[in-house]
């Protein structure tokens, strides 16, 4: 008998009517199946928010100026984000890494220092990043991660901040799918109709300028330090056969282009929520 078959004979064995546990019992099939035991056990699970600051924000595609990322930043490092309470609820641990936020200073308590620079370039001018800052970056979300399996970890999670990112999931989402760009693009953090009006017509106008053609370039193109760092740490995550959690739409983002390079890290995925834009 194969593994998952006997796997769900397991969980079809507990007192309960068969699939009563909906969900749950598929995540419980899918630990399982990357642990390839019928004795799943998750050990020290870890969140690692990526921050940094996007040149695009310039252009007006955010409801909020760029000096909110710095703020909200210390805001979670000061315990008052929802991250901060679902975090303590549960018993995981949480990392804040500045992958490039302007205005930061170093040495925060709390703060891991990864920073590439003070934000992306503006994709209106230029690329967002240089193919040597992504793959900077990337490797540095492989650390992270390197780091947390050195001390047990086997479940992990990612999210991020950054005013602008919403901008670059979007035209990754396309880039990487296909799918039509408008329909890619949604409020972010709350943006108003005219606002989501201005935010298409600039990020159509950012797709025409480039043709990037591996998906490495595509990253480098409309991504972010923080995307960039969240895929390196995708990739990590899978090597080390962790189970990965992913978590809304700009997370997400990081997660096609991992899947782009490596399209088996969906084998140890689960996706939390599903955010209005996805």
């Amino acid at each position: 008998m194969s593994l998952e078959k006997e796997l769900i004979k397991k969980i079809d064995s507990r007192t309960k009517p068969l699939g009563s546990l909906g969900k749950l019992e598929k995540v419980a099939l899918r630990i399982g199946l990357v642990q390839g035991t019928l004795t799943p056990e998750l050990r020290k699970p870890a969140i690692i928010v990526f921050a940094a600051d996007h040149g695009i924000s310039e252009a007006g595609v955010s409801a909020y100026p760029g000096e909110v990322t710095k703020q909200m930043v210390i805001n979670i490092l000061n315990g008052g984000a929802a991250i901060n309470v679902f975090t303590r609820q549960h018993g995981i641990a949480l990392r804040v890494v500045d992958a490039g936020v302007a205005g930061l200073s170093a040495g925060l308590p709390g703060l891991i220092d990864a920073r590439i620079a003070g934000g992306t370039k503006n994709m209106l001018n230029e690329p967002a990043m240089s193919l040597e800052e992504c793959r900077r970056a990337m490797e540095s979300g492989r650390e992270m991660v390197r780091r947390e399996a050195a001390g047990g970890c086997n479940i992990i999670g990612f999210g991020e901040m950054g005013i602008g990112n919403s901008s670059s999931a979007s035209l990754l989402h396309h880039r990487y799918t296909g799918f039509p760009l408008s329909r890619c693009i949604g409020r972010g953090a709350g943006m108003s109709d005219e606002g989501l009006r201005h935010k298409k017509r600039i990020l159509k106008i950012v797709n025409s300028k480039y043709s990037p053609g591996s998906p490495e370039e595509i990253l480098a193109t409309f991504g972010g330090f923080e995307i960039a760092m969240i895929c390196g740490a995708v990739l990590e995550a899978k090597k080390q056969n962790m189970l990965i959690i992913a978590d809304g739409y700009i997370v997400t983002s990081a997660f096609l282009a991992a899947h782009a390079m490596q399209p088996d890290i969906m084998d140890n995925t689960i996706f939390s929520h599903l955010s209005d834009e996805t």
